[in-house]
């Protein structure tokens, strides 16, 4: 009993913490008799035991808490999160094959496989608990974050995220604000800067076209460019040209408009693709960039999750590095670059975003708001399509 008022009166003390839990989590006695109450271990969520359609999310509240494991983690209260287009597709199953591979065995062990699996990729929050190894937070600083599609998600009262994922949320932004972010931003930043190897210092004068502009990943990738002085021409319907050009875009095709390879035959070559669209876009973009300077067409929609689902881990991937190594070289022999980007977790990334969020350079695009009983109808919301920025969820 010594060792449990030791506990209590320093659970608070980050180190402390992370030991008291970890401790309890290997002593189901201990656990026991310092549960006082249903909140000490159980918490609301949003989980799935199986993939399907909408019904399948269920609402719980008695979701374990989450505890540190590895001393480089944090455990955020969630104050707000939102829907992306991959919550919906991994609610589908889309990515599973792959997904599990790289799960937390600790997690699938203690569980007997993914389930109940909770989605949600975007959180802004407080930090409530710091593993030995965190450095650079405490508990109380306020904070935002993506979580990787192969762990537990943010649709829940508390989230475990690795200390190098997480980052000082902007001081100018609300909760709600914050969680419409990190997701979309990290995918466009991959894209344009890591990938693109666009930044502020070489996209002065840059001509660029952006293939489904009005999503969450469009609506950041206009902002960060036009920051950059790059000049954007953005594809969207025209329901959402004046969003759009309210954010930057300095030119705007209407992709309902009639045929979109006349429109942009007009236009003058461009230094940069990126494609949030995917389908049948790639068989006719690529002929709009310049040729033989370096021009790079990037995209965001790729087989390799599906390839995987469909042919398992190892023909999959073969397929996969076919595919992509069989496209870039086609392309490199016509004088443009081709390429494929992820979404990449990274909080330094994050802390770069910050920095022009603070800045008024780049501001969220939130279209709709949900409070936490109505995550289902966010979900509806976000599988209709045709986003004009965030979907978010006010978890409190």
């Amino acid at each position: 009993m010594e060792f449990l008022k030791i506990c209590v009166l320093k659970r608070n003390a980050c180190s402390m913490a992370c030991f008291w839990r970890s401790h309890i989590i290997q002593n189901p006695s201990i656990r026991k008799i310092c549960t006082t109450s249903p909140r000490c271990t159980v918490m609301p969520a949003w989980v799935i035991d199986k993939y399907g359609k909408n019904e399948v999310l269920r609402f719980t509240k008695n979701m374990m808490i989450p505890i540190i494991h590895y001393p480089n983690e944090v455990i955020i209260k969630v104050h707000a999160a939102s829907v992306n287009p991959i919550d919906v597709n991994m609610r589908s199953g889309y990515g599973a094959t792959a997904l599990n591979m790289k799960r937390d065995p600790l997690h699938i062990k203690t569980k007997g496989g993914e389930f109940p699996l909770t989605l949600g990729r975007d959180v802004s929050g407080v930090v409530m608990e710091c593993g030995l190894d965190v450095k650079y937070f405490k508990p109380g600083d306020e904070v935002w974050a993506a979580v990787p599609p192969w762990k537990q998600g943010t649709l829940s009262e508390f989230v475990v995220v690795g200390g190098n994922e997480v980052s000082l949320k902007p001081r100018s932004l609300t909760h709600t604000q914050a969680a419409s972010l990190p997701y979309v931003a990290l995918t466009a930043w991959s894209a344009i800067n890591k990938i693109g190897g666009l930044d502020d210092k070489n996209c002065l004068g840059k001509r660029i076209l952006i293939l489904g502009a009005s999503g969450g990943v469009g609506t950041f990738a206009i902002q960060v460019l036009k920051a950059w002085n790059a000049h954007v021409t953005a594809v969207c319907s025209q329901d959402a040209s004046e969003l759009v050009r309210k954010l930057g875009a300095d030119d705007i095709i209407d992709y309902r408009s009639g045929n979109m390879e006349e429109q942009l035959s007009s236009l003058e070559l461009f230094d940069f693709i990126l494609d949030n669209v995917g389908g049948t876009t790639e068989t006719w973009a690529l002929k709009f960039l310049k040729k033989w300077s370096g021009a790079t067409y990037v995209t965001l929609v790729t087989p390799f999750l599906l390839n995987m689902d469909r042919l398992g881990i190892a023909d999959g991937m073969l397929q996969t590095g076919v595919t992509m190594g069989s496209k870039a070289l086609k392309h490199f022999w016509q004088g443009v670059h081709y390429r494929w980007a992820f979404f990449m977790a990274s909080g330094s990334y994050l802390d770069d975003i910050a920095k022009l969020v603070d800045e008024g350079k780049i501001q969220p695009v939130i279209e709709k708001t949900f409070p936490f009983s109505q995550v289902p109808e966010a979900f509806l919301k976000m599988e209709r399509g045709h986003a004009r920025g965030k979907t978010v969820i006010n978890v409190i």
